[in-house]
């Protein structure tokens, strides 16, 4: 196994003007943001302007010790754990459309994390958390018990989330805060038109496949468009990449100054407001049934 190829006869350019006159119609159409518990505060200040300057030394030392290839786009077998997902994606992929199911009950991601407003327009990002910023979340694990169980297994793990990304959305260009982790994604549900579905890391397009995963380091550029009528659903995982010591611990410093910051523990409150409504939502669904 290798790592994926680009897609060929992709621009990165094509879709983007279509895409500003999108913006403009989501802005008339859906209006602004839900209002969420947004943090406002001298330390959060502190952490975005002094936390993005020590991320950039923390990366170079990150580079220095880390175990993996400090490369754009991983060969999935590089991680061992991915073969036993892999092996059980219609699994994962029948709990996902059981939950999605309730979508009303499931929040756009902008609703969770304030900070992630501004790529997420059109409010068409939507996530459903089984593990958030090194945190399980008990109450969702209830509803994909074997996906729960599934990555409960995987080293290192600081995310998992059911990822829909509905018809229209579009990603702008953007990139993650550390290389000390990693994203995977398991297609789980891919539009038919796969070419009008596709990620551009460093303005490379791929596509996701079901069943297979497409792993990277989100530090690199990269852009998302779904221009089908369908949605696009993975499995979503941010793992710690492996790591020799120091530079271990000194990752592990930081993913600890992340968790306890108040953008964490903001996104925290707003998740457990959701999961708080979508376990209220289901039970009520499961009484009248």
């Amino acid at each position: 196994m290798k790592a994926p190829e680009p897609t060929p006869g992709w621009s990165a350019n094509a879709p983007r003007a279509e895409d500003r006159r999108q913006r403009a119609r989501a802005q008339r159409q859906h209006g602004p943001a839900q209002q969420t518990h947004a943090v406002r505060s001298p330390m959060r200040y502190v952490v975005d302007v002094y936390g993005r300057r020590l991320r950039d030394v923390i990366n170079r030392i990150v580079v220095r010790y880390s175990m993996v290839p400090d490369d754009d786009v991983f060969d999935p077998a590089v991680f061992d754990w991915t073969a036993t997902l892999q092996a059980n994606w219609q699994t994962i992929h029948e709990e996902a459309m059981a939950i999605l199911s309730q979508r009303h009950d499931i929040p756009p991601l902008g609703d969770i994390s304030t900070d992630h407003q501004r790529l997420d327009h059109r409010r068409s990002w939507r996530t459903f958390f089984l593990w958030g910023y090194g945190y399980r979340m008990d109450r969702n694990c209830v509803h994909a018990p074997k996906t729960a169980a599934l990555v409960d297994s995987i080293p290192g793990l600081i995310s998992a989330l059911f990822s829909v990304h509905e018809p229209g959305t579009h990603l702008p260009r953007h990139r993650g805060v550390t290389k000390g982790m990693i994203t995977c994604h398991l297609g789980l549900k891919i539009p038919a038109d796969a070419g009008q579905c596709v990620i551009a890391v460093n303005d490379k397009p791929y596509r996701w496949r079901p069943g297979e995963f497409f792993v990277f380091d989100d530090t690199q550029y990269h852009e998302v468009w779904n221009d089908t009528d369908e949605d696009r659903i993975i499995l979503l995982l941010h793992i710690n990449r492996p790591m020799r010591a120091p530079g271990a611990w000194l990752q592990q410093a930081f993913f600890y100054l992340i968790r306890h910051s108040p953008f964490v523990q903001e996104a925290l409150r707003n998740m457990e407001s959701w999961t708080e409504r979508f376990s209220r939502n289901a039970g009520a669904l499961g009484r009248s049934g």
